[in-house]
């Protein structure tokens, strides 16, 4: 007798596909948020491996929703890393330095416990702009190609313009550019172990944001940390994830872009230095409004605007719902993680803060070396030697943002390809 199942098994058995591969996801995604200097994409390969047993265990749904799981999660818990150990993730370059900031001040949990309610507005403002995205942008998209390299051009004049020392911060620019165009045209000279987008943009980010503070990291010990709130109202509470979540979005959209881009556009009208806390907030609602809206692009556009959905558009696309609802789950489960990580940071009280600055250090070159092996070292020295010359010169650091935003500029104006 041959069994025939019905269109309601096929949506429990669906349905118990995202919840497997959202416990998954959350699980790998907590792991790579909170372990230096290992991206979502890094996760996404590992499933990627795994696939095939996943799809005989589970069905073809478990696959995309873990591998969506774990970029959520991931945007929510890489705050951590960024606040106590000053290590930038690639979408969280520049935050780092006033996060990182917090921490020395005793402030870690604070900071961290900001960042995940910048994930959390992203999330939300993230799907309520989900639809519009979807149906109205895809017959603009050429258009938007073009515009958004003059968008960054006038961001870029704008900061150079307002600058302590315009002539150094112009040229940390272009010469952080002209890295960032070198290591993208000759990323395949690096071992490729990451997938998707750039394997160097590990060393670059790490070389121009993190080591340079790290090697320069003072003696003593980390302060005790202690929590007495959120020092925000609400109204800088809901402007900062606002233009946080309209960056990511826009950034989520366009090829090529990572949040790191968003980063840079954020800081020409959110001080990092000055308004820290908001710049912390935008940062994060932006890099999970770009994870929600990168879904958005790929089913809309088939274009895979991450590693993460590089990894998912490799196999039949699953139902559009089902992954939302695998990153709805993923951001609700993320926000309480972060919250229990950052009360874990009271225990790094009195850890020697160079010696645990150095261990770092080691850890990034390991891990730059195993990823993307001879080249990526070199990549790494050169960007550490440009990211030591901003507070030489009393020029702010995310002029080194040009190894992002240059490449882009040329992309979208003159029709240079990015790798």
């Amino acid at each position: 007798m041959i069994f025939l199942s019905s269109p309601a098994d096929d949506l429990f058995r669906m349905m118990d596909g995202i919840l497997i591969g959202a416990v998954i996801g959350v699980v790998l995604g907590t792991v790579s948020g909170c372990t230096p200097g290992i991206h979502s994409n890094t996760m996404a390969g590992i499933l990627l491996g795994v696939h095939p047993a996943l799809l005989i265990l589970f069905g073809p749904s478990v696959f995309a929703a873990a591998v969506t799981a774990t970029l959520i999660t991931h945007t929510f818990l890489d705050a951590v890393p960024s606040t106590f150990l000053g290590v930038p993730d690639p979408d969280t370059a520049i935050s780092v330095l006033p996060a990182h900031a917090l921490c020395m001040k005793g402030l870690g949990e604070e900071a961290v416990r900001i960042s995940a309610l910048g994930s959390a507005a992203g999330s939300v403002f993230g799907l309520i702009l989900f639809p519009l995205f979807f149906i109205l942008l895809p017959p603009l998209q050429p258009y938007l190609d073009w515009w958004i390299g003059l968008l960054l051009l006038g961001v870029a004049g704008l900061l150079v313009v307002r600058s302590a020392a315009p002539e150094w911060a112009a040229a940390i620019f272009v010469t952080s550019g002209i890295l960032g165009s070198f290591s993208m045209a000759y990323s395949y000279l690096s071992w490729q172990v990451l997938p998707g987008g750039s394997p160097l943009f590990l060393p670059l980010l790490t070389g121009l944001f993190g080591l340079p503070i790290l090697l320069k990291g003072v003696s003593g010990t980390i302060p005790e940390q202690s929590y007495r709130g959120i020092r925000m109202d609400r109204g800088e509470i809901f402007g900062s994830a606002a233009a946080g979540t309209i960056a990511g979005a826009v950034v989520g959209w366009m090829p090529g872009f990572s949040n790191a881009t968003a980063n840079a556009v954020l800081a020409s009208f959110i001080s990092y230095t000055r308004q820290g806390r908001g710049y912390i907030l935008a940062t994060s609602a932006a890099n999970t409004a770009n994870a929600f809206l990168g879904i958005a692009a790929l089913y809309a556009l088939s274009r895979a605007r991450n590693g993460a959905m590089a990894a998912v558009a490799t196999e039949e696309l699953p139902q559009l719902s089902g992954i939302l609802l695998a990153g709805c789950i993923a951001a609700v489960a993320a926000y309480p993680l972060t919250l229990l990580a950052a009360k874990g940071s009271r225990y790094l009280a009195r850890l020697d803060i160079r010696r645990l600055n150095l261990s770092v250090v080691v850890l990034l070159v390991v891990l730059t070396a195993l990823l993307t092996g001879p080249f990526g070292l070199f990549i790494l020295l050169l960007a550490t030697a440009i990211g030591s010359v901003p507070p030489l010169v009393s020029v702010q650091r995310v002029f080194c943002m040009g190894a992002i935003m240059v490449p882009i500029i040329c992309w979208s104006i003159l029709g240079i390809p990015l790798f």
